[in-house]
C-alpha cells in the first residue's frame, strides 16, 4: 500500500468523522432547542395559570424564545442533514408562520378556556380547570344552538340544489345570459349585515315591509315573520341562502364549462334524454366539484352569525341561534371571556370531526363511483 493511499484513507475517515460529528451537533442543536423552548412556554404557561411564580413580565419571552429557537432550527437542520436540511428551509419559514398563527393561538385559547375570567370582575382570570366544560354539557341554551346548527346545515342540501339548477340554466344557451350570470351574483357582492338591516330589518317588517303587506295582501292576516319558531328559522336560512348561493352558483358553473362537450353529444347521438344525460353523465362528472362547493359551503354555514345578531339576536326563545351569534353574546352580554372561549373550542372540536367524517364520506362515495 503506497502512501498515498494511506493518506487518502486517512483523509476520508477524517472527513466522515467531521460529518458524524457536524450531525450529533445538528441534532443535539434540534432537540436542545426544542426542549428548552417547550420548557420556557410551560414556565409561562404556569406563571400564567398562577400556579407557580418565575418572574416573566408578560409573554415577550416566549416570543424571544420562539425567533431563537427558529434560527437554531433552521442551523441545526443544515448540520444534520446536510443538502435536504437545505431544501427543509424552504418550508421552515410556512411551517413557523402556521404555529405562530393556528397552533399557538390555539393552545392559548385552551389556557384562557380553563379560566374563571369575566371582565366585569376585578379579580382577573383564576385557572379553574374542566369547569367550564362541566357548566358547558349543563348548558341547555348551547346544545339548543347546536341542534339548531344540524337544521342549518341540512339546508345546504337544498341550497345545493338551487345552485346547481340556477348553474344548469346559466350554463345554456339562453338569450342575455351574461346579464343573468351578474343579475345572480348581486347577492353575493352584498355584506350580510347589509341583507339582514335591508331585507330583515325593512322588507320583513310587520307593519309596514313590502314583504309583509304582500303577505297580507293575498290573506296572512298577522305575517310575523320572526315570532314563529319554525317561520324564524325558514326567515333566517332565506336571507343566508339568498346570499350564499350564488357563491356555489358560481363554482358549480365553472365546472359545467369544463366539461367535455363531445362525452354528452355523444350520449344524444345514443338517443340518452335530457335526464339521463343528466343523472348518468353531467352529475357523476360534476361530483368533484360538487363536493368542493358543499363543503365549503357547510364551512361558511357553521360560521352563520351576522344575519341572526342583526335580525333576532337568537330569539324567539333561541329558535334562530347559531353556536356563533351565542359565544358572541356570551363574550358581549356577559363579559365571559373563560366560558366563552371554552363554548368556542368545544365548537372547533365538533367541526374538525365533523369535517373530517365528511370528507371520509365523500372518499369513500368517490372511490366507489370510480
Amino acid at each position: 500500500m503506497t502512501i498515498g493511499s494511506l493518506s487518502g484513507d486517512l483523509a476520508t475517515s477524517r472527513a466522515a468523522a467531521g460529518r458524524s460529528q457536524r450531525r450529533r451537533l445538528g441534532r443535539f442543536l434540534i432537540i436542545g432547542s426544542t426542549a428548552a423552548f417547550i420548557l420556557l412556554i410551560l414556565a409561562q404557561v404556569l406563571q400564567a395559570a398562577g400556579v407557580a411564580q418565575f418572574g416573566f413580565p408578560n409573554w415577550r419571552p416566549t416570543l424571544y424564545g420562539y425567533v431563537t429557537w427558529g434560527v437554531l432550527l433552521a442551523i441545526g437542520q443544515i448540520m444534520a442533514r446536510g443538502e435536504a436540511g437545505w431544501r427543509a428551509l424552504f418550508i421552515l419559514p410556512a411551517g413557523m408562520f402556521v404555529a405562530a398563527f393556528a397552533i399557538f393561538p390555539t393552545f392559548a385559547g385552551l389556557l384562557i378556556a380553563m379560566t374563571d375570567w369575566n371582565l366585569s370582575s376585578s379579580t382577573g382570570p383564576r385557572f379553574n380547570g374542566l369547569d367550564n366544560l362541566i357548566e358547558l354539557f349543563q348548558d341547555r341554551f348551547y346544545w339548543n344552538a347546536l341542534g339548531n346548527m344540524v337544521i342549518y346545515v341540512l339546508m345546504v342540501a337544498v341550497e345545493y340544489a338551487i345552485a346547481f339548477g340556477l348553474a344548469l340554466l346559466l350554463n345554456a344557451e339562453i338569450r342575455a345570459r351574461k346579464l343573468w350570470r351578474v343579475a345572480f351574483l348581486i347577492p353575493l357582492m352584498l355584506s350580510p349585515v347589509a341583507v339582514s338591516w335591508m331585507v330583515g330589518k325593512s322588507m320583513l317588517e310587520t307593519r309596514f315591509g313590502p314583504i309583509a303587506r304582500f303577505a297580507k295582501s293575498v290573506g296572512w292576516q298577522s305575517p310575523t315573520f320572526f315570532a314563529d319558531p319554525w317561520i324564524a328559522r325558514l326567515s333566517i336560512e332565506a336571507m343566508d341562502a339568498w346570499v350564499s348561493i350564488p357563491f356555489m352558483m358560481i363554482l358549480l358553473l365553472a365546472g359545467l364549462q369544463a366539461l367535455p362537450k363531445e362525452v354528452s353529444e355523444a350520449a344524444k347521438v345514443d338517443g340518452a334524454t335530457g335526464w339521463q344525460g343528466f343523472w348518468q353523465i353531467t352529475f357523476p362528472l360534476m361530483l368533484p366539484v360538487s363536493i368542493t362547493a358543499i363543503i365549503l359551503r357547510i364551512i361558511f354555514k357553521l360560521k352563520l352569525a351576522d344575519i341572526v345578531i342583526n335580525v333576532t339576536s337568537g330569539g324567539p326563545g333561541g329558535a334562530t341561534d347559531t353556536v356563533s351569534s351565542f359565544i358572541y353574546r356570551e363574550y358581549r352580554d356577559r363579559s365571559n371571556v373563560g366560558y366563552g372561549t371554552m363554548l368556542a373550542m368545544f365548537y372547533l372540536v365538533l367541526i374538525i370531526v365533523f369535517i373530517t367524517a365528511l370528507l371520509n364520506l365523500f372518499n369513500k362515495r368517490m372511490q366507489r363511483m370510480s
